[in-house]
This record gives C-alpha cells, structure tokens and sequence, in this order.
C-alpha cells in the first residue's frame, strides 16, 4: 500500500501550516460573555431574555436537562439531614455506601470497587496514581508510562493535562510530563492513507502503539488510556476494529487499560457506557459529567478486583492509602448522583437513545450537503461537523481554527449553543431531548453552518 498522505490528514495540515490545526484557539473580534441566567429542559435564557436550545447539555453532561425538580430535592433533603462529611479515616455516610454498590452494579465489566473525586480531570490523575501504586506494590518500579493519544481530552491538572493530546493545554505549562507518551489519533477520514480500509487503519493504529512500545520498552510501560469515542478533541469515533486490535497489543505487553468515560458514560453512546458496544474490557473505568448530570461536582473511579486487592494490600503495609480530597464522596453529590440515575432509569432515558439516534444520525448526516461541510460523524446522540474551505480535497480554512468560532456565533444568533472545537462543530444535547426537537436543533444547525459560509466567503 502507498504511503501516500491523504490532503486532509493532520500530518499534511502540520507539513503545509507549520502547527498542529487545534493549536490555535480563536475568537470573534469584540465578541463578549455570553450570561445564561436560567434553564428549563433542553432550554437555556441568557441576562437579555433570549432562549436558546442547549445542543451541548451545558458541557456534554446535562443529561436529564435543566431546572429537574427531583435533583433540587434530593440535594436539600441531603444538606438538611448532613450537609457535609469526609470519607477519611474509615468514616463514611449512607449515600456513598449506596452509590458505590449501585456504580459497581451498574457498570458491571468486572468493576468491584469505586473511588471518588470531584471532577474528571482528578479522576484521571487519580487513576494515574493508582497505576503507579500498583506497579509499585508489585515491585515494578521501572512500569510507569501512560501512552494516551493525539487529540484525546483527559482532564488538565499537571497529571491529566499531560494524559490530554491537545498542544493548547500544553503550551506554556511545561506539559506533558515525562512519563506521558501520545500515538496515532484514530480519525479515519483525517488520518487514513489513500486506498486504506478503515480495518487497515485501525491495524495502523495498533501498529503504531506497538511501535511506541517497543521504543521506550515494553518493561517501563504501565497503562493506555482512551475515551471509547473522543470528545473534546473533535469528536471522534473510532473506526472498525480499533478497540479490538488496541487491546490485543496491551494484553500482549501487560499494559493495564483506563476507559475514560467521562464524556461516553451512562447511556451517551447508546448503550449504558460505550465500554460494552465496542467490547473493550479496562482495568480502571472514570466517570464523571452526567452521573450527576453535573448539578453537583462529582467523579468516580472504578477497577477490577484484581487492582484492588493489589493497591489494598500495599495501602496495609503503609499504614494508609495517602490519597483523596476534602469533597470526596460528598454526601450532597452522592445523594444527587443517586436521585439523577434513578431518574435515567425510571424515564429509561438511556434505552430512548438508540431510539432516537438514527434520526438523530440522519440529520447529523445530512449536514454534508452543505458546501463548507467536509465531515459529519458521531455515534448515538452526541455528533460532530468539521469545516473546510473546499471539499475538494477537504482544504482547511486558513488560519486553522478561525472557521468554527465563526458559525458557532451564527449558532448563537439561531438561538442555538454548539461547541466549536477548531473548525470542528459538536453537538451532545441532553438525554430528555423528543425527535421533534432533535429537527429543531438541526434545523438551526443547518440554518448557522449556511449563514456562517456566506460570512467566510466574504472574509
């Protein structure tokens, strides 16, 4: 197969443009704050009145949607009975002894244990630890590096901001840390060569993680972390086979596997945590975003028994496991994190998903008959547009990133909230979203993409 790089791949962006196309986060000239004042479903009112449809669920995490009576309740009924205790020193309180059975029970794939914090990018430095933890308990000081990916969103303390393969969370914080090392990004119309099948992509892919591997030693490394669907980074579904071949080359080198699913997690992809569609079998699960459909702050941390009882046994010989936060657990979050997953059970607003999704899917996909739309991706009701100047061959705007921010502003004026992630576009609208909606939304999506063309033409 010719080694030829397609046009549009990130590797012929940096070779024409001189830097990585999300390097770059760009803003419309004078624009302001946008104030959102109050929510009510999938609506949101900013200070001046003016109501717009949330496609974004506030940041892909307002499952159940704004202004839920159930969740209000649950929290004051909490701050009420006890308003706050640590989770330190073998205390603990009812709400968090019940979340965790429900999690474990919940998640399944061989879960057995949770750890708490209080936002994802703590979850994912935590884990980070616990790997580290464990290959020290096991006497394997050397098994320490994270191979994460170019593009993927972990979080951004020093520790998940390193997990993170974004330069825009890099640059100028001394980041990543030495111990992180970032392979391919599995973006097949981005990335895959000309004539290579997305199955001979995702091969590539593994072939490259192989290659990290036997490069810095298979001995030094510890785990590879992974979104099942990449969020923040573009919105990025990964192509056929991808999961499988990765996880074969991580068994074959004893490397432990973190499933962020922070963004995926809790019926977002169509199935209750995208670990189950597309097989993958972690050692850590992360949590975070719509477990309390972010009402309250809260992540988890989940692992196998196996892991468990290694970091348990360590913790034992040292007399204590010196990691957690003040809020960790916090009552009034576990009680609102009950209250929300009792809701998206009983509403069964996860099994609506790939009820809703081939429409949802459809008119996602209908988007590419616009002209400046190079690429509509996405997996049950969370979605993507990229932009570019010229479909033919999938030229990017010039200067990269200054095309998203553009239609994301036109969105605004249509009484719609997207995300713009470069020149990519993102949707991911609350769980409780109707079909009759979901056009609605796209209706003005269209209705943004059009106006934002005529603006960049012009420019």
């Amino acid at each position: 197969m010719t080694e030829t790089l397609k046009p549009n791949s990130y590797a012929a962006l940096d070779a024409a443009n001189h830097f990585h196309p999300y390097s770059n986060a760009r803003r419309i000239e004078n624009q302001g704050p946008m104030v959102i004042s109050k929510g009510k479903g999938i609506y949101v009112w900013d200070d001046d009145g003016k109501k717009y449809l949330e496609a974004m669920a506030g940041l892909w995490s307002v499952a159940v949607g704004f202004g839920e009576e159930r969740l209000v309740k649950a929290a004051t009924k909490q701050l009420e009975l006890l308003p706050y205790y640590p989770s330190f020193s073998h205390k603990s309180h009812p709400a968090v002894a019940e979340l965790s059975h429900k999690l474990v029970n919940m998640v399944g794939l061989d879960m057995s244990r949770v750890h708490f914090t209080n936002s994802g990018s703590e979850a994912n430095d935590t884990a980070m630890k616990f790997v580290w933890y464990y290959n020290n308990a096991l006497n394997r000081p050397k098994k320490k590096k994270i191979i994460s990916r170019i593009k993927a969103y972990h979080g951004i303390t020093i520790a998940s901001g390193s997990l993170t393969g974004l330069p825009l969370m890099h640059n100028d914080f001394d980041l990543p840390i030495s111990q992180v090392f970032h392979t391919l990004c599995p973006h097949y119309w981005r990335e895959g060569l000309e004539g290579e099948s997305e199955e001979e992509f995702s091969t590539r892919c593994a072939n490259e993680l192989e290659k990290l591997i036997l490069k810095e030693d298979p001995e030094t490394i510890a785990a590879f972390i992974g979104e099942p669907v990449m969020g923040a980074g573009g919105l990025i579904v990964p192509p056929e086979g991808y999961w499988k071949k990765i996880q074969a080359v991580c068994n074959k080198y004893d490397i432990l596997i973190i499933a962020d699913e922070v963004i995926n997690g809790f019926g977002r992809t169509g199935t209750k945590f995208a670990c189950e569609l597309y097989g993958i079998k972690p050692d850590f699960i992360v949590l975070s975003k719509q477990i309390t459909s972010s009402y309250m702050p809260m992540a988890a941390v989940l692992m196998t028994d196996k892991i468990y009882q290694v970091i348990a046994d360590n913790t034992e010989k040292n007399v204590m496991f010196g990691s957690g936060f003040t809020a960790s657990a916090h009552p009034v979050a576990c009680a609102v994190a009950l209250e929300n997953i009792k809701i998206l059970e009983e509403d069964k607003l996860m099994e609506r998903v790939p009820i809703l999704e081939p429409h949802f899917q459809k008119r996602l996909k209908m988007l590419e008959e616009i002209d400046i739309v190079g690429e509509a991706r996405g997996v049950g009701l969370m979605g993507a547009v990229e932009v570019v100047h010229d479909k033919s061959p999938s030229k990017p705007f010039d200067p990269i990133g200054s095309a998203g921010p553009v239609i994301a502003e036109c969105a605004h004026k249509n009484g719609l909230i997207v995300r713009a992630i470069g020149d990519t576009l993102a949707v991911c609208p609350p769980l409780i979203i109707t079909e009759e909606q979901i056009d609605e939304l796209f209706d003005k999506f269209s209705q943004s993409l059009i106006d934002g063309s005529k603006i960049l033409a012009n420019r």
